[in-house]
């Protein structure tokens, strides 16, 4: 089972967490195994992906494989006991919160509020990040300085570094990933 600090230890090495949103499960799963071969450790798929469910049981044991936009318990419930490491929810969610129990959560939020509640828990997903950019990421941390962010959301990989110097732990990217074996790798050396 994964715990929030192994999690989180994880996420600060890669710096950059894939989010898929793929057309079919197949995709999805071809796509965690080139991520996986270019070096990722930690990926989330979304229950946006038809059969997701399906995907993750092909997955789990490949990587710290999560569940994103999870946002009700019954969701929760089957990434769960498909072998999700983690679940990702847009916005707070409290009674994913509870289904989640010994599950790491990253709860979503974009007010200092949200973000402050879901800090408390472990990792917040600062969503969506692009509205603020980085400048709101500083913003954040100058208030909650011992929040572990992550900003997801209309982030590109040329985005990532002011995102990180901002003082994001890690950084969600959903688009934009490169096909390229070579290039993907070099994304996660």
């Amino acid at each position: 089972m994964t715990t929030v600090p192994t999690l989180c230890a994880a996420l600060a090495r890669q710096r950059v967490l894939p989010v898929l949103r793929e057309q079919d499960a197949a995709v999805a799963v071809e796509k965690v195994a080139a991520l996986v071969a270019a070096g990722a450790r930690v990926i989330e798929l979304t229950t946006t992906i038809p059969d997701w469910a399906v995907a993750l049981r092909e997955c789990a044991d490949q990587a710290l494989i999560g569940v994103g936009t999870i946002t009700m318990s019954a969701q929760a419930t089957t990434a769960i006991t498909g072998g999700a490491a983690f679940l990702v929810s847009p916005y707070p969610s409290p009674s994913v919160r509870a289904t989640a129990a010994e599950t790491p959560f990253i709860e979503g939020g974009f007010t200092p509020a949200e973000i402050a509640a879901a800090s408390s828990y472990g990792p917040a997903k600062v969503f969506p990040a692009h509205v603020g950019g980085p400048a709101y990421i500083r913003s954040l941390r100058a208030v909650l300085p011992d929040a572990m962010l992550v900003p997801t959301g209309g982030i590109t990989l040329a985005d990532v570094d002011a995102y990180l110097a901002a003082g994001a732990m890690a950084v969600g990217v959903g688009s934009g990933l490169p096909a390229d074996p070579t290039e993907l790798a070099r994304v996660f050396a």
